[in-house]
């Protein structure tokens, strides 16, 4: 297996500048998070902060059908907002249950918000590396959530998106199986409104993953 984020994190190294502000604003935004959003993100907060306290991996694996958009999101912001709030030892990858590629609305928005992709964008499958700061670049394309690049045991599987929850009513060695669905992009690919709509729903899950580890650096600090 690929060496995790968590082995790599390193908070002495500046994140990148764009992807910083990114943060700051989703920051200033996560007041708007409901009480009832906040209370189903509570059971990764917990899984996090449990590992924490006994010095082991948080390995998650973000999980849709196409691993094609808001997986990729999910994992590229995770993974910057730990970096953000000084945590360590987080690892953050992506699944779907079938393999296609990532999205190429959803890679232009992430670059949108200061994610820097290297790689050719060739074949039905390519392969990525995305930058977070100096010392921390992440591996990104489509794969099943068992791929053996991904963690095989004591994972949380974080499915955000509802047909994946009711598709994967069981997934093989997680300790933590949570349905956190985000409305799919999709819908809009093809339209004018395409690059709001991605836009959009890319800042609900950056928020909501920074919620997520500030919570648990909160926790940690009591």
């Amino acid at each position: 297996m690929r060496p995790g984020l968590g082995m790599l994190l390193n908070p002495n190294y500046n994140m990148k500048t764009q992807l910083s502000e990114s943060l700051k604003k989703m920051e200033a935004s996560v007041a708007t998070i409901s009480e009832e959003r906040k209370a189903k993100l509570m059971p990764l907060v917990y899984f996090i902060l449990d590992n924490q306290r006994a010095n082991d991996p948080s390995e998650l694996i973000f999980v849709c059908t196409h691993n094609a958009r808001r997986s990729h999101m999910a994992q590229l912001w995770a993974a910057a907002a730990a970096l953000y709030c000084d945590l360590e030892n987080i690892e953050c990858y992506s699944g779907g249950v079938e393999v296609t590629r990532i999205h190429p609305n959803a890679l232009a928005s992430l670059e949108r918000s200061g994610f820097e992709f290297s790689g050719e964008d060739e074949g039905s499958n390519p392969v990525f590396l995305v930058q977070l700061n100096e010392s921390v670049m992440v591996e990104v394309f489509s794969k099943h959530f068992g791929d053996d690049t991904n963690p095989q045991k004591n994972f949380a599987a974080v499915l955000v998106c509802s047909d994946v929850a009711e598709a994967c009513p069981f997934v093989a060695g997680a300790s933590l199986r949570h349905p956190l669905a985000f409305d799919d992009p999709k819908e809009f690919d093809g339209t004018e409104r395409a690059e709001e709509k991605y836009d959009e729903r890319s800042f609900q899950i950056g928020t909501e993953m920074l919620y997520v580890m500030h919570t648990v650096s909160q926790k940690l600090a009591e």
